[in-house]
């Protein structure tokens, strides 16, 4: 889909074009994580997990009955915890990384996103919130763990302006969180 950006900037439609990379989508996984459920239940979780292991060691040093096994798996389970995101982006990359290039157009309508193989449009009405990051701009679905998203790299635009055009589209039709 090829537009004029000349006609489209009078009309407020901003375009991206960008292949995803692996950061992308981990940035928008740490981002969600920031403000869903699931990520406070997270945090509270890592919390409660470090005291355990620091009563655990404490009672081991003293020369109490410590268990070897929670000094050992406590840390595994929180490095595995800080790396979630990670690890899901890498699955989410996958199955982008197979589209190709990515060209995004964005508009007061939504946004339409359309790749070697497939094209979608998605109104703000299903994405109303949306967090930026130094890099990326990433639509949020609404439900309580934000599982449905939409990144748009920053590095996809043609010139700094369209990323202020960008981002004041955004702030027009979005709640930012």
């Amino acid at each position: 889909m090829v537009m004029n950006m000349g006609r489209d900037a009078e009309q407020g439609v901003v375009e991206l074009v960008y292949q995803p990379v692996v950061g992308d989508y981990t940035a928008a996984l740490r981002e969600r994580r920031r403000f869903n459920r699931a990520g406070r239940l997270q945090k509270v979780a890592l919390v409660l997990i470090a005291l355990a292991w620091v009563l655990n060691l404490a009672t081991a040093v003293s020369g109490g009955d410590s268990h070897t096994f929670l000094l050992i798996w406590m840390p595994l389970m929180v490095a595995l915890v800080l790396c979630q995101p990670w690890l899901t982006a890498r699955q989410v990359f996958k199955a982008a990384a197979r589209n190709g290039v990515y060209r995004a157009m964005v508009s007061d309508a939504g946004l339409t996103v359309v790749t070697e193989h497939s094209s979608t449009s998605v109104g703000f009405a299903a994405q109303p919130r949306y967090r930026e990051t130094k890099e990326l701009f990433v639509l949020y679905s609404d439900d309580k763990n934000a599982t449905c998203f939409t990144v748009l790299p920053k590095r996809g635009a043609a010139n700094p302006a369209d990323v202020d055009r960008l981002r004041g589209i955004l702030d027009l039709n979005l709640t930012r969180v």
